[in-house]
């Protein structure tokens, strides 16, 4: 449960530092017009949860390797 936990956090600090802006290159004033187009027509929030479901995948799988790897463990420390 501890590892669980542990992975739980890495992951939402990696989410976290990947969401801080980027301040070196707001001073241009040059936005992309494909996130303007995307916004525009509501698709961001598609985008948005295409990429929420896949870490959500990724994080579940992570969670279930673990308790598979942890339950291979305490079997081999069963054996004599």
């Amino acid at each position: 449960m501890k590892n669980t936990l542990k992975y739980f956090l890495i992951a939402l600090l990696s989410i976290g530092c990947g969401l801080l802006p980027t301040f070196a290159q707001s001073g241009g004033g040059d936005q992309p017009e494909m996130a303007d187009g995307l916004r525009a027509n509501g698709l961001i929030y598609v985008v948005v949860g295409v990429i929420l479901i896949i870490l959500a995948g990724l994080f579940v799988y992570l969670v279930s390797i673990d308790r598979k790897i942890s339950r291979m463990e305490k079997d081999i420390d069963k054996q004599p």
